[in-house]
Parts: structure tokens; C-alpha cells; sequence
């Protein structure tokens, strides 16, 4: 059994109680480490560290801290193998896609937020009263409570500490507890360039991230997960008047016209759909399909989901692995158990009998639009399918959730492209593909899917609050 430990001003530490949690590799359902269970007292010690650690690095210049991040970056791609293996065996993902699908973004990621710290801008300075110069700083805010999910846990790391460290913020991070080993990893590489207590790293489970978002230290919280534990965090930082950051749930509608070029629009689905097991907050799993084509795509689909798509252990070719852990998969087995009487499962359907955490890639047709499987974000492989008659209808459906994240329409008619793009209700729109992401473009959603944006340079002008100075010209 391997030990992680808390990474806490620039050490690494148990948690003062002793207390451990057992992580298990979703791929064999077996355990392989434990991880610190902090408590109260470690989050204190946490957020002291950054506490201390925030003058210093607020006063860094944007191009010390630039240098910084790009060395980590340098760092963690000069041990890309490492943390490739270390995040294989915590989440069961495949290594293959994790190489080509996670790691270089991930690292561009991290040296777009080197670049932005030396690129803040504002308005220019200026007389906008006679006799007075007026000006605009852009400040970091403070130390910065971060709550990361198990879905992409070193990723969702870097979108989080990488802008907040460049704007200048100190952080204290909670990784899931079911996924923690990665940010560890990662954290420690960070120290060898980044001043003692910048990044601090708190193993633990929904209590210890409770106490991070609840500390009264933090200037700002930020987490990405679940709606319920958002609109948490939310209430509790209202008490205390703190900044939130927050990433939600998705349901992403993929709307597919008459139109659409069926073949490529399957193979793109499939691929948005059943990545990472489906367990992405923009996956492409609620799809609608024009009445014309309707049949057709839903053999397409049904074929990809049965003989094109993938699924195995990480050291194999393959696109599907595990679901996260036993709960999850346990979610997901009820949603399948659930299927309303006027569906039709026409591929999957049930957990693979075998050991871990496996589910079929599946294919559930004819759902209607108040179905759980519709409403409710299942975070699994299954893709959901609904008709619809025209472009209103289309609309209609795919905004009738409460869900506002990511969305994707297929057609080749340039207009309906547009016309959608306009109406969706969602922070994202693909159009004649889903799922690509870079780091020069915001990643945010809308109603309960949160708020604030995630990459580009507005995740990076969250992490900074604006302070006007105006002085007297004859002073």
C-alpha cells in the first residue's frame, strides 16, 4: 500500500489526527493507498501557510511568477510518464488517451497562465475629472480555497491553482477524496519553484472541504463539482461576503439536423459521449435528433456504442475504462435499472461482469423530456436519445433543463448553425463537432451550471479584483 501525505508549506505532513481514508483503482475495484483524512486543525495550518506565503508572492513581479510556471510546466512534461501512471492507477483511465488527451493540454494550460500574468489590462489612465489622474490596478485577491472533482483530477487541478498563482493568490487545494494522488504529485514538483506555503495541498473527505470553503481565511472559494455542492458553498460564502468561483454540473444537448453528415456526426458523438466513461461535465450524452433522420442515427449510434467504441483496462488500446468509484458506479447502475417502459436500450445497458467498476457503453432511444435520464446528469457511458420536429421544438428541448454548460448542434446549413448557436442557453456551443477545449477561450456555464469561467483571460481576471486610484494633479 502506497502513503500520500498533505502538502503543506512546502512539506509534506500526515494529518495531525492520523485519521486515513483507502483510495481504490476503479479498474480492479482494489485498494492500493491511503490518503490523509485532514481535519479542522490541518486546514488551519493550511490556510496559515498561505496565509504568510501571500505578501511575498502578491509582490512578485508578473514576470517572476511567469518564470515560475513555466518551469512547473517544463517540470511536470519532463515527468509526464510519472504522473501519467500515478493518475491511470487512482482513476482507471487509459494511458494511452491520458498521454495524448490530457497531459499536453493540460501543460499548454499551464503556460497560457504563465503568459497572462504579464498581460493584465484596464482602462488607461486619464483625466476624467479636471485637476485629477485616474487609474485602474488589478490586484490579486488573497488566498484562494479551491475544491477540485475526481473527474479529471490533475486537470482540474492546473484550472484552478494555475490562474489564481499567476494573478499572485496563495491557495490552499482539496482534491477529491477519492482521486487526491495526482495533485500531490503535482504539488510537490510545484515547490521545488514556487515560495513555501504559495501551494498547499489537504487530503480529506466532505468534511475537510467544507472546512477549506468554510475557513474564514480564504478571500475567494472555488470549486468544480456536483450543483448540491456548489449551491453549498455557495451559502456559506454568502455569510461571509467571499468571492465564488463556481463549476457545475452540465447536460449537454447535441442537436442534430436533417442535414447533419449522419456518418461523421455519430463517430464525433460517440467519442464526446463515451469519453473519459462519459464522466465530463460537457459530455456529449443528451442527443436529439431531427424527426427525418431519427431511425438512422439511432443505428449509428447503437453500432458505435456496440462495435466501434472501446472499453478496457488502462494499459489497453481503448477509449472506455472504469467509472470513478463505487458509488458512482452504483448511480449509474440505478439510472440503467430505471429505463422508462417507453424507451428502448438499443446497445449496453448493464455493467460488465468483470472485476472493477465497468459499464457497457450504452444507448437509451426514445426518452421523453421529463425522464430522470433527460433531467438528471447520469456521469456515466450512457448517451440518451430524443426526436424532435423543428428548429422551435429543438430549442425548446434542448434549453428545458436546469443545466446551462456546454451544447453542440450538427447541420451543414450555416444559418441554422448560427441561429442555434444564439438561442442556446449554455455557456459553450460546438458546432459540427464537441468536446475540444483550449486555453485561450473561456470554459463557464450558465443557471446551474454555475458561474464564473474556467481558462482564458477571464478565468484569469477572476482570480484579480480591480482597485481605482485617483490622484490630485496639484497636490
Amino acid at each position: 500500500m502506497k502513503k500520500l501525505q498533505n502538502f503543506l508549506n512546502g512539506k509534506l505532513v500526515d494529518s495531525s489526527s492520523g485519521e486515513t481514508t483507502t483510495l481504490i483503482n476503479p479498474a480492479t475495484g482494489q485498494a492500493f493507498a491511503t490518503a490523509p483524512n485532514s481535519n479542522a486543525a490541518d486546514v488551519d495550518k493550511a490556510m496559515s501557510a498561505a496565509a504568510n506565503a501571500f505578501p511575498e508572492w502578491r509582490d512578485s513581479t508578473p514576470s517572476e511568477r511567469q518564470r515560475a510556471l513555466l518551469k512547473i510546466a517544463d517540470a511536470i512534461e519532463s515527468r509526464a510518464d510519472e504522473i501519467i501512471a500515478i493518475e491511470s492507477e487512482n482513476c482507471g483511465k487509459p494511458i494511452g488517451l491520458t498521454a495524448s488527451e490530457e497531459v499536453p493540454p493540460m501543460i499548454d494550460q499551464i503556460r497560457f497562465f504563465a503568459g497572462a500574468a504579464r498581460n493584465l489590462e484596464g482602462k488607461s489612465a486619464g483625466e476624467y475629472m479636471k485637476g485629477m489622474t485616474s487609474f485602474v490596478r488589478r490586484e490579486p485577491v488573497g488566498v484562494c480555497g479551491q475544491v477540485t472533482p475526481w473527474n479529471y483530477p490533475m486537470m482540474m487541478a492546473v484550472w484552478k491553482w494555475a490562474p489564481a498563482i499567476a494573478a499572485g493568490n496563495s491557495v490552499v487545494l482539496k482534491p477529491s477524496d477519492t482521486t487526491p494522488a495526482s495533485t500531490v504529485f503535482m504539488a510537490e514538483i510545484m515547490g521545488e519553484f514556487l515560495p513555501d506555503g504559495v501551494i498547499n495541498v489537504i487530503c480529506g473527505e466532505r468534511e475537510t472541504g467544507k472546512a477549506v470553503v468554510e475557513h474564514a481565511t480564504p478571500a475567494m472559494v472555488s470549486i468544480t463539482g456536483s450543483v448540491r455542492a456548489g449551491m453549498e458553498v455557495a451559502g456559506s460564502a454568502a455569510k461571509q461576503l467571499k468571492r465564488v468561483h463556481l463549476e457545475l454540473g452540465g447536460k449537454a444537448p447535441v442537436v442534430v439536423f436533417n442535414d447533419a453528415d449522419l456518418e461523421a456526426a455519430a463517430a464525433g458523438i460517440a467519442i464526446a459521449g463515451f469519453f473519459n466513461s462519459g464522466q465530463d461535465c460537457t459530455a456529449a450524452t443528451r442527443v436529439l435528433v431531427q424527426e427525418g433522420v431519427y431511425e438512422e442515427m439511432v443505428k449509428l449510434l447503437a453500432n458505435q456504442a456496440s462495435n466501434e467504441i472501446a472499453v478496457g483496462m488502462p494499459n489497453e488500446d481503448v477509449l472506455v475504462g472504469p467509472v470513478n468509484n463505487a458509488a458512482q458506479f452504483e448511480r449509474v447502475k440505478g439510472f440503467l435499472a430505471r429505463v422508462p417502459s417507453h424507451a428502448r436500450v438499443v446497445a449496453g445497458g448493464s455493467a460488465l461482469d468483470r472485476p472493477g467498476y465497468f459499464i457497457a457503453p450504452t444507448v437509451i432511444a426514445d426518452l421523453r423530456q421529463q425522464d430522470e435520464h433527460i433531467q438528471s446528469e447520469i456521469f456515466g457511458p450512457v448517451i440518451t436519445i430524443q426526436k424532435f420536429k423543428d428548429e422551435a421544438e429543438a430549442i425548446a428541448l434542448s434549453n428545458g433543463v436546469e443545466y446551462g454548460l456546454a451544447s453542440s448542434v450538427w447541420t451543414k446549413d450555416h444559418g441554422t448553425a448560427m441561429r442555434m448557436a444564439k438561442a442556446f442557453d449554455f455557456g459553450c456551443v460546438w458546432i459540427n463537432t464537441h468536446i475540444p477545449i483550449v486555453a485561450e477561450m473561456p470554459h463557464g456555464g450558465f443557471k446551474r451550471s454555475g458561474y464564473g469561467k474556467d481558462l482564458s483571460s477571464y478565468g484569469f481576471e477572476d482570480y484579480t479584483r480591480i482597485k481605482h486610484v485617483m490622484t490630485n494633479l496639484n497636490g
